[in-house]
């Protein structure tokens, strides 16, 4: 294993676990707006209530995040010097606009935003709410204009091997950034929708019956609902995008070796891409022009074209994005069969008497947009390779000569340190759901006049 895998290893396991927690807050933040609308609007307290539960949870992820987004940032020096030599120009800039318009926000309005309930007004606690989450989706916004840049660069010139900016507006708007940032938007909302049914499920199932955790459990079931077959119209756009703009990806992703019509749609199968085929193939006739190209004769591209006559191969490792490809749509019509039966449930027996069965399977399912957000990343970043920016600059050519054992030590570190810390995290969503089920909840008081909500921890018995 030499330096340039390693390095790839070791970034993609900062950015999957990096990846994690903006994909949490950037929904969130509006979810915590929607409470504290409702609260406002109704007067009823399981609103704040639920409020003070998930601000907590949003603290928390927000706080994980900002720590590893340093960390990985810190790689672009130490393991691809190359990246920012050559690209500096554009990626300098747009993490620059992500600092200014986003972190500003967030560090500003977030300490209103999770102790302000009882020392504001109730609407300067409201805006403080709103601002911190438009700050996470304009951070959302600017690091997706950069990786979608990366993938479709436009805007630019080469003046001695390094990149100038030359127009702005198409670099920021570049062909695939609207289809990546509505995905990307779309995928935390589902995140979001199903952490908290799956948490509020579980407080459930362990008796608590609380008007709040009804409240919570019903609206991530209708947003999953909702959202779902949005983020499959917005995926269907997103691959007509890819496929036009990168034909060597939706080839891997289809497990497609040779172009032409009639291209099935392959559900299994083994790729060989020593042999260029796929072994114990199980697939659908036509069904992959007809979803790409919407004919059933469309021409589908095909690895094979993506091989030099000597031999270079220019398209990615064709297994990890056919399969976690795979896993992405799979995860996907899990969350669209659950949170449509949950709404016929929530129809016919209210959120408070569901069947077990069913809050089990919303547990099961707490972290399951982690699974499908991983998924669709891996697919998106694996199958630009052997680019770090399409037709601009290599992978190869961006990594640094740092020693490989080096690499892989600081690589065993790293997964020590991550694989510590999701168990804290995950623990620490239990032990604050365990937490209020006992009774150790927040209670709101609403004053008539000034609709200033003071808030206070009650201890069981007091």
């Amino acid at each position: 294993m030499d330096t340039l895998l390693l390095s790839r290893i070791q970034f993609g396991a900062n950015i999957s676990f990096h990846i994690l927690f903006p994909t949490i807050t950037i929904a969130l933040g509006w979810m915590l707006l929607f409470f504290k609308l409702r609260f406002t609007a109704t007067g009823e307290k399981k609103w704040m209530h639920a409020y003070m539960f998930w601000v907590k949870i949003f603290a928390l992820s927000f706080a994980m995040g900002v720590v590893s987004g340093i960390t990985m940032s810190f790689q672009f020096g130490t393991n691809w010097p190359g990246f920012m030599e050559t690209v500096g120009n554009v990626a300098g800039p747009l993490l620059a606009y992500e600092i200014m318009t986003a972190f500003f926000l967030e560090a500003v309005f977030l300490g209103i935003m999770l102790f302000g309930a009882s020392r504001v007004k109730s609407w300067v606690h409201t805006l403080a709410t709103f601002l911190v989450a438009f700050g996470t989706t304009m951070s959302t916004f600017w690091i997706i204009v950069l990786n979608s840049w990366m993938h479709t660069p436009q805007g630019y010139e080469l003046i001695d091997g390094v990149v100038h900016a030359t127009n702005w507006f198409e670099i920021i708007f570049n062909p695939s950034m609207p289809y990546r940032l509505v995905h990307m938007m779309l995928a935390s909302g589902l995140t979001v929708a199903f952490l908290i049914a799956g948490i509020s499920a579980l407080r459930i199932l362990w008796g608590d019956r609380g008007e709040d955790v009804k409240a919570a459990l019903r609206v991530g079931i209708i947003a999953g609902a909702a959202l779902i077959p949005l983020q499959i119209l917005a995926g269907d756009f997103h691959g007509l995008n890819t496929l036009e703009h990168q034909p060597a990806k939706v080839a891997a992703m289809e497990g497609n070796w040779d172009t032409g019509p009639n291209t099935p749609l392959v559900l299994f199968a083994i790729p060989d891409e020593a042999a260029r085929e796929n072994t114990y193939e199980i697939a659908i006739p036509n069904l992959a022009s007809l979803i790409l190209t919407h004919k059933a004769d469309g021409v589908v591209p095909g690895l094979n074209d993506f091989v030099t006559e000597d031999g270079e191969v220019l398209h990615p490792r064709v297994a990890p994005v056919f399969y976690s490809f795979r896993i992405m749509v799979g995860t996907g019509m899990a969350m669209l069969l659950l949170s449509w039966g949950g709404v016929y449930l929530l129809r016919r027996y209210g959120a408070g008497d569901m069947p077990k069965v069913s809050l089990y399977a919303f547990c099961a399912m707490s972290f399951s947009g982690w699974i499908a957000t991983l998924a669709g990343w891996y697919t998106t970043e694996i199958g630009r390779q052997p680019w770090l920016v399409s037709g601009v600059l290599s992978t190869k050519d961006a990594v640094s000569d740092v020693p490989a054992g080096m690499v892989l030590s600081t690589l065993i570190g790293y997964l020590v340190v991550y694989g510590a810390l999701i168990l804290a995290y995950i623990g620490v969503i239990t032990y604050l759901a365990r937490k209020a089920t006992k009774g150790e909840q927040l209670v709101t008081r609403a004053y008539p006049r000034s609709g200033e909500a003071n808030i206070k921890a009650l201890v069981p018995g007091e």
